[in-house]
């Protein structure tokens, strides 16, 4: 009989662990398969930023099966009906966008699980449970389904206590590009304001026993915020890797000089 698959994300979710993840963003199960075979433990499947639809999605699930990154995907907003539908194509975790109160965080929490503890609708055949293979899926699944929500703006960070105590809460995550903008700072992350909240939800999370993520977009900037106590961090994205590598090649073809 079919088994319940194990989501080794939230499994290797912690306060003392590190998780290096990357962001897909590229609607592309080629780019996608490409970054779940590098050495990283979770990747970002986006839907708020990127032009996936629900059918992609299933196409990038497929296309990162065998990976070693264990997929997360952000839907375009927290929204139960998305949620439902994206939990029924074999979602396992979700970071969920721009939540503000601990009310949209529980809204969140419920979206992912069944009546009575939430609001899932039930389908006995889907894809999450192998088209009705897996026996104890009605009973088990939310043992392996992870929800992260997003800290995006000066309103979150007021009720970052309240959002913290949420039950059901697996985790938070920083959206720099979001909150500097929030904070008066739009394309500016790196602005000290910026970064002295980032700080904040960090510290206040693991205060609370709650893991922190960020989107740190580099190398050096994921170290920094390694060394801040984030335990989860999406270090690069296949857009901006690609335009990098290729940026970087023309110029140096063009310019003559060898490396």
């Amino acid at each position: 009989m079919p088994e319940l698959p194990t989501n080794s994300f939230k499994r290797n979710l912690s306060l003392d662990g590190f998780q290096l993840g990357l962001w897909s963003s590229m609607a592309s199960p080629v780019a996608a398969e490409i970054l779940a075979y590098a050495d990283a433990d979770w990747m970002l499947l986006d839907c708020e930023h990127a032009p996936n639809e629900l059918k992609d999605i299933v196409h990038l699930l497929r296309a990162v099966t065998g990976g070693k990154a264990s997929p997360v995907v952000r839907p375009p907003w927290n929204d139960s009906i998305w949620m439902k539908r994206l939990l029924d194509v074999g979602v396992q975790s979700f970071l969920v966008p721009f939540v503000e109160t601990a009310e949209e965080c529980e809204a969140a929490v419920k979206a992912v699980r069944y009546p009575p503890h939430g609001v899932r609708g039930v389908s006995v055949a889907h894809r999450a449970n192998q088209y009705g293979r897996i026996q104890d899926y009605l009973a088990r699944s939310h043992d392996e389904i992870c929800v992260i929500v997003q800290i995006e703006s000066q309103e979150a960070v007021d009720n970052l206590d309240a959002i913290l105590g949420v039950a059901g809460l697996d985790g938070v995550f920083v959206g720099p590009s979001d909150l500097a903008a929030n904070l008066g700072h739009l394309g500016n992350p790196q602005h000290p304001d910026v970064q002295q909240a980032i700080a904040d939800i960090c510290s206040r999370a693991r205060d609370k026993g709650v893991p922190a993520g960020i989107l740190a977009g580099n190398a050096d900037t994921a170290l920094g915020y390694r060394e801040m106590g984030f335990s989860f961090i999406a270090a690069g994205a296949d857009i901006g890797l690609l335009r990098q590598g290729v940026d970087t090649l023309c110029d140096t073809v063009r310019s003559g000089v060898k490396s």
